[in-house]
């Protein structure tokens, strides 16, 4: 599983905002949908009001590839546009499971 997170930059709301019009309009659903996503999520950080962080999982790099090759791509560039969002990335490849000494800290 590789999982890469967004985090948008904006001003005044933009990222709510831009949030926000992802899930009304569908778009975030469309991605949801497509074959190898596993999630696609925004989050807020407590100490950032003007950043959101997109938490998105895909099976491997050909999902991701599928994916930045659909018309959608077109459309989430013009909302990033639409609400002149800056973004950074960080990209995590899962390795399998927790290690036991891991776990222990894991309050289930």
């Amino acid at each position: 599983m590789i999982t890469v997170n967004l985090y948008y930059t904006g001003k005044n709301g933009a990222t709510d905002k831009f949030a926000h019009e992802m899930e009304t309009s569908g778009l975030a659903d469309k991605i949801r949908a497509e074959a190898g996503n596993l999630k696609y999520e925004y989050f807020k950080p407590l100490s950032d009001p003007e950043t959101i962080l997109l938490i998105d999982s895909w099976t491997d790099q050909a999902a991701i590839d599928r994916h930045h090759a659909t018309p959608m791509m077109d459309e989430l560039a013009k909302l990033r546009e639409k609400y002149d969002l800056h973004m950074r990335a960080e990209r995590y490849i899962d390795d399998g499971d927790l290690p036991d000494k891991d776990q222990a800290f894991l309050r289930k």
